[in-house]
């Protein structure tokens, strides 16, 4: 769970995930995007495929990433653990949920 708060502390990283949210994205693509170097792109994707945030998969010449849709559900059971025990806190959890899933989804 570490990896997974601090692949998230950093804006760049945050902007990959928002970029991927719309689907997946080559490396080049993605650097273009952001207007940072390569290099700079590889080391954030390297904290976030450490954090199990972003999968990537070889298709001819490029690497393509993608957000890892499965860590989402799991994040957000883990999450749910602080929501105490009241039917409205759980109401408002489930609705955040099923936002977020939502939004992943679609993606």
């Amino acid at each position: 769970m570490g990896d997974t708060l601090k692949a998230f502390s950093d804006p760049v990283r945050r902007d990959i995930m928002m970029m991927l949210k719309g689907g997946s994205m080559n490396a080049g693509d993605i650097a273009k995007e952001l207007n940072i170097s390569p290099a700079a792109l590889s080391y954030h994707l390297k904290i976030l495929k450490k954090a199990e945030l972003v999968m990537e998969y070889k298709q001819k010449n490029f690497i393509w990433y993608e957000i890892n849709t499965t860590l989402f559900d799991e994040l957000i059971l883990w999450l749910k653990q602080f929501g105490g025990g009241s039917d409205e806190k759980q109401d408002s959890v489930d609705s955040v949920n099923d936002t977020a899933v939502g939004n992943v989804s679609n993606s």
